[in-house]
């Protein structure tokens, strides 16, 4: 099984900077794209970005500009740098990771999700 963990979120002013963590754990082989994904309180859950293996990354067009995702191979994280938030940014965060597994002498490719950490943003 394979474990993400966020970290970072909190309650920060309109204007304010916030920077989210995700470690991925557990039995893989290795990790494919990660990404950063929003739910905001009776609304559908989107994607704010991801970024593959070989660092190359994409935005919601809501953030771009405002965020900036990144990862650690070595350490099997990603994190989401978030300035000038808004109170529009106001959601559960998301980490995603989509890995590949080894098992029974074959690699196949899985997908999980953190539980979530909660980002508000006052006006």
């Amino acid at each position: 099984q394979v474990q993400l963990v966020e970290s970072g979120g909190g309650l920060v002013q309109a204007g304010g900077s916030l920077r989210l963590s995700c470690v991925a754990s557990g039995s893989m082989f290795s990790i494919n794209t990660m990404g950063w994904y929003r739910q905001a309180p009776g609304k559908a859950r989107e994607k704010v970005a991801g970024i593959t293996s070989g660092g190359n990354t994409n935005y919601a067009d809501p953030v771009k500009g405002r965020f900036t995702i990144s990862r650690d191979n070595a350490k099997n994280t990603v994190y989401l740098q978030m300035n000038s938030l808004k109170p529009e940014d106001t959601a559960v965060y998301y980490c995603n990771a989509d890995v590949l597994k080894y098992s029974g002498g074959r690699i196949y490719r899985d997908n999980y999700w953190g539980q979530g950490t909660q980002v508000t943003v006052s006006s």
